[in-house]
């Protein structure tokens, strides 16, 4: 009897510990998700910009140049800064269309160097990367780049963690071409001051995937 009366205890017990432990869970576990989410890392998209129409042009050159001077005469037409996110093997392979960019006076930036999927890639990878296209960059313009544009627009907390342990931040895009058509003619900057500018709403434009597909991107925005 002794030994009955002791295991109702002890399963009394247990009960009450589970339901205690269940109780404590409903409600902490809301606020641990949400504490989760907002620590999330993610790129720059857009920023404030007190309502004045600004808009930072930028093309992905990963491939392809077949009308990289048709864009920049168009840019020049317009007298509109852009910034150009360069893969490092790109420009191995297109050097007279990275100097024709750089006598422009436009901005160039970092894609990768062979426009890997940097989610599949470790933090050491992804580091030694970006670093050989900095380099390559920095030795053609004198400049080294503060911002990139991730391969394929890819990334997770880690991705975006390792970049800016480098000093740099990460760009996306918040506007394609075919959400542009009307009429969202802006003020241009370059992506380097949209992406340090604290208090507008600037957009974010990009126009191609590659340097082959858009010979006027002013046919898209104005």
């Amino acid at each position: 009897m002794r030994i009955l009366l002791l295991k109702k205890k002890w399963m009394t017990l247990s009960l009450s510990l589970l339901a205690a432990g269940a109780i404590f869970c409903a409600a902490w576990y809301p606020s641990a998700v949400s504490t989760a989410a907002s620590k999330r890392q993610l790129p720059i998209y857009c920023v404030e910009t007190n309502g004045e129409k600004r808009c930072a042009i930028s093309f992905d050159a990963a491939w392809g140049a077949d009308n990289t001077q048709k864009i920049l005469d168009v840019l020049e037409k317009y007298d509109a800064p852009a910034t150009f996110f360069v893969v490092g093997n790109w420009a191995d392979d297109y050097p007279d269309a990275m100097q024709a960019i750089v006598d422009a006076g436009h901005e160039i930036m970092n894609h990768s160097n062979a426009h890997d999927h940097y989610n599949s890639l470790s933090a050491e990878q992804i580091t030694k990367d970006i670093t050989v296209c900095n380099e390559k960059i920095m030795k053609l313009t004198g400049i080294m780049p503060s911002l990139i544009r991730c391969p394929y627009g890819e990334y997770d907390d880690h991705v975006i963690s390792t970049i800016r342990a480098m000093g740099m931040e990460p760009i996306q895009w918040d506007v394609e071409p075919s959400e542009t058509k009307e009429n969202h003619c802006a003020a241009m900057v370059s992506a380097s001051q949209f992406a340090h500018d604290e208090d507008a709403k600037t957009y974010l434009s990009r126009f191609s995937g590659s340097l082959r597909s858009s010979a006027n991107p002013w046919d898209s925005i104005c």
